[in-house]
């Protein structure tokens, strides 16, 4: 079901709303999962509250998190040589576009091949995706969006209503090593709902961190100023907020570790000391031993071979790959098989 706002920006904004067909978990039945596991966990799509997503752009300006700048150097280098690949006029589909800033190199380069470009974002994210769309609309008189306000599984399903034009291919981005984040058989699954949407012939552009030393990527994810810390902790402040929870932050403390049998970085917040915790709303007492972490979130980092066999897995070949010139970053091109 969707529900369509009146156009906006020149009639060259569409943003539609996609309520999902059944309900699925909320963040308190996550919460309750989680905190009762063995080993506990939180599902690292919580952190991005309005709080978080500041602290997490606060994290991409930080000088240790390589990511953004090894992403966006590519981007640079290569958006020219990305916009002609598939030797055709095309459609952008983003997925986790959030405000759409780091795609503007690649829009500028579709739009100076091919004129007009239609692009498709789809997030969470209503705020985001609107102040992004019309700050690009701005930019581009040439563009037209149509946003979805969705999770991935909802958006890719309302794209199948969405064909492209005869003539033109579908370049969907995953951009920012997300993809990172999911174990190696969610992984394939995503790629097999990306691909279900596809022609053969279309393509996804996927961000991937690539495998480095723990020298390089520990700081990245335990900054000097904490402020990997903070948005790791503010998982506990918004457990409090929204369900009346009573963690005290001085009692735990954010932990990063290398997992070189697993090839990521996990983070967990770590009890500092033997405790329980009330969940007022969830009717639950969570007990920690001292010591005791929930896990919050893993990031996978990936060997060449590792992306081809999972674009392999998922219905594509891959076509190229482009990386920083310090080999830290690869932005992959996958097409539809």
């Amino acid at each position: 079901m969707r529900r369509d706002s009146q156009p906006l920006t020149e009639d060259r904004l569409r943003m539609a709303e996609i309520v999902p067909a059944a309900a699925g978990p909320t963040f308190a039945s996550d919460v309750r999962r989680g905190l009762s596991a063995e080993p506990k966990v939180l599902l690292p799509r919580y952190f991005y509250d309005a709080l978080g997503s500041r602290l997490f752009e606060a994290i991409c300006e930080l000088p240790e998190y390589y990511l953004t700048r090894a992403e966006a150097e590519i981007l640079e280098r290569h958006a020219a040589e990305m916009a002609a690949a598939l030797n055709s006029p095309v459609r952008l589909v983003e997925l986790g576009s959030g405000d759409g800033r780091k795609t503007r190199l690649l829009i500028e380069a579709l739009v100076a091949r091919q004129g007009h470009l239609l692009y498709l974002p789809i997030d969470v994210s209503s705020s985001a995706l609107e102040q992004g769309a019309e700050r690009l609309l701005h930019v581009f008189p040439e563009l037209t969006v149509t946003a979805f306000v969705a999770d991935y599984q909802a958006g890719l399903r309302a794209l199948r209503n969405e064909p492209a034009a005869p003539g033109y291919r579908t370049l969907t981005l995953f951009l920012g090593s997300t993809i990172g984040n999911l174990d190696p058989a969610e992984r394939v699954a995503l790629l097999r709902e990306i691909r279900g949407v596809l022609r053969t012939g279309d393509a996804l552009l996927l961000g991937v961190d690539l495998r480095k030393g723990a020298s390089v990527l520990l700081p990245a994810y335990d900054d000097a100023l904490g402020v990997t810390a903070a948005f790791n902790l503010n998982l506990l402040v918004r457990i409090n907020r929204e369900l009346g929870g009573a963690f005290d932050l001085a009692a735990f403390r954010h932990r990063a570790r290398w997992n070189g049998e697993l090839g990521r970085i996990e983070m967990h917040l770590e009890s500092r000391r033997e405790q329980t915790v009330p969940i007022r709303d969830l009717g639950l007492e969570v007990r920690f031993a001292a010591g005791e972490t929930i896990h919050t979130e893993s990031s996978y980092k990936l060997e060449a071979a590792q992306v081809a066999e999972m674009a392999a897995e998922g219905g594509f070949s891959l076509r190229k790959t482009w990386t920083d010139r310090g080999g830290r970053f690869a932005a992959n091109l996958l097409i539809g098989s």
